[in-house]
């Protein structure tokens, strides 16, 4: 296992500006975020017989991997569809995730206005996540809200990793030939900048780095799909990655699911290295 840099301490009451996040990027050499999409019917079998099993699991997966990386996403479909104990579990979780690293609410709002400030206000002010993921398509003042938070990041939907992009992200515009994914980079990345608004780009997708990074040559990418989504680190780094690295490839079931017995946590510990160690090569080989 390699040796990691100190971890660069953040006393910023949880909040992560674009300087700090490359700052831990540079000391860790790594740009992994690792997604706790936790399935309660998932977790190992000893755990399913505690009270807080899914926060227990989560904890573990935490202590394991956090010199690995430098973010961590939660899919909140998987908490929301537990009640309202599920609303409690995320947040312990997001609580116990360190200051040091970027804690993303994977929940793709998006609504008028009103509505998205009811939004930002409970995963920004009440939950204390320093980045969400939005839907861009119902336009601009559906994103404001989001984007008028001081020190949080906001991530648009951009080129997604499901089959479904080809239904309309990958449709050509009649007026222009080009891709409607490409208006919505080209317009959304007005909306904000790039120390406030980062893009989905999903690893499977690695054919369209290069074009989307024409678009926004400066802003963080966001790239789900690695791992059981079969999105590829290699690609997707040599057309993703700019000279301030600017990516965060997320990787869940891989990792969070490497182990079923009690030493499940080691095991996502040494996928969650690898992962890393890749990562070192990669910024190595082509961040100038």
């Amino acid at each position: 296992m390699r040796t990691l840099q100190p971890t660069l301490e953040i006393d910023k009451d949880n909040i992560m500006k674009k300087k700090e996040l490359e700052a831990q990027i540079n000391a860790k050499k790594t740009f992994l975020c690792v997604g706790l999409d936790t399935d309660p019917n998932q977790i190992p079998a000893h755990l399913k017989k505690q009270k807080d099993s899914v926060i227990e699991f989560n904890r573990q997966i935490i202590d394991a991997t956090k010199e690995f990386c430098v973010a961590y996403k939660l899919n909140t479909a998987f908490y929301e569809a537990l009640g309202a104990k599920g609303w409690e579990i995320m947040e312990q979780t997001v609580n116990y995730i360190p200051s040091t690293h970027l804690k993303i609410a994977d929940a793709k709002r998006g609504d008028i206005g009103n509505t998205s400030s009811q939004y930002a206000r409970a995963f920004f002010d009440i939950l204390q996540f320093d980045a969400i993921t939005v839907a861009p398509y119902m336009g601009e003042d559906s994103i404001r809200p989001f984007l008028e938070y001081e020190n949080k990041w906001t991530i648009v939907l951009g080129l997604t990793s499901n089959k479904g992009a080809e239904n309309f992200e990958l449709k050509r515009l009649q007026e222009s030939g080009r891709y409607l994914y490409q208006k919505v980079l080209e317009t959304a990345a007005q909306w904000g900048s790039v120390n406030n608004l980062m893009f989905v780009v999903g690893a499977t997708q690695s054919e369209y780095f290069a074009e989307v990074r024409k678009i926004v040559p400066n802003h963080f990418l966001l790239v789900p799909g690695l791992g059981f989504q079969g999105g590829s680190l290699t690609d997707v780094s040599r057309y993703g990655l700019n000279k301030e690295v600017g990516m965060l490839v997320n990787a869940s079931r891989a990792i969070i699911y490497a182990g079923e017995h009690e030493d499940f946590a080691k095991e996502s510990a040494a996928i969650a290295a690898q992962y890393a160690t890749e990562m070192s090569t990669m910024i190595s080989k082509y961040v100038s």
